[in-house]
């Protein structure tokens, strides 16, 4: 099946599935709808009621479809990528959030529940997804934001700006040293890839910026061992630590949390795919021992 001018918007979007499909596109259908109500701006509900009828493919689709195709990511191409409960505002430049960092925001939610006035802190902020997304739903939180690179910064500013996220451009290894030891929560989702992992995904490997994937070194944990080294800077004592990170990364960073002798509570949590996705601890206070 292929795309036709004059087609109806079912046999479009079937069509489509099947270029997409062939095209490698791990979710075909989705994606084929997504793009047609990018055009038609009418939400999903109505989009599959529409295309029961003999509704008329919008103008453009086949365009769309043929980008989608040759894997640039459909957040470049809508311009919009869905986290938690935003919408944010993504492109060419910008890491593209993805699904198993909702996690990492909700354990920085379930942390600071029943804190009054919490400071927070994103290091490598990126589209400002984590940032965002906290203060949007920890009414009372005091948010701050870093980002090195001036196009992420740029995207973070208009997804932040409304939120009254404090987004500063910087570098998360010296940033925000007039505050350290005032936050009660330092949160990371730094680059992490291994210099030579280069991603499967076209979408990935082609698209999102390279800044925004490889953390440093042959093991890529030059970012995050940074990452943690700023947060022991800037919390508390007793302040709490959460960090995004590979997989197959999980026992070295504990490893490392633990050896540096800034930590207690250590733990490592799994993703809803039940990947080890991220490793929490806490500041130790430098004045009691255990």
């Amino acid at each position: 099946m292929t795309l036709e001018p004059g087609q109806s918007l079912a046999d479009a979007v079937s069509a489509a599935t099947d270029i997409l499909r062939d095209a490698g596109v791990p979710s075909p259908r989705v994606d084929a709808e997504l793009l047609a109500d990018h055009l038609l701006n009418v939400g999903l509900g109505r989009l599959r009621a529409m295309m029961l009828g003999d509704a008329p493919a919008p103008e453009g689709y086949a365009a769309l479809v043929a980008e989608r195709a040759s894997r640039v990511p459909l957040q470049h191409i809508t311009g919009v990528a869905y986290f938690r409960y935003l919408e944010l505002a993504v492109g060419p430049g910008v890491f593209v959030p993805r699904p198993e960092t909702e996690s990492v925001v909700q354990l920085v939610i379930d942390h600071v529940r029943g804190m009054a006035h919490p400071r927070i802190v994103d290091l490598g902020t990126g589209s400002g997804a984590i940032a965002g997304s906290i203060a949007h739903e920890v009414p009372g939180a005091e948010v701050h934001a870093v980002e090195f690179s001036p196009f992420a910064h740029a995207w973070a500013a208009k997804n932040l700006g409304p939120l009254g996220v404090r987004l500063v451009l910087g570098d998360l290894r010296n940033a925000l040293p007039e505050l350290n030891g005032t936050f009660d929560v330092v949160v990371s989702n730094p680059p992490y890839i291994p210099a030579e992992a280069v991603p499967n995904e076209p979408e990935v490997a082609l698209h999102d910026p390279p800044e925004a994937l490889y953390g440093g070194g042959a093991d890529g944990m030059e970012l995050p061992t940074a990452a943690a080294a700023s947060a022991a800077r800037l919390l508390r004592p007793g302040g709490y630590f959460v960090m995004e990170h590979a997989e197959v990364q999980a026992g070295w960073i504990s490893d490392h949390l633990a050896g540096s002798g800034n930590w207690t509570g250590i733990r490592t949590h799994l993703d809803l795919n039940g990947k080890e996705r991220a490793t929490s601890a806490l500041l130790a206070d430098p004045d009691h021992s255990e």
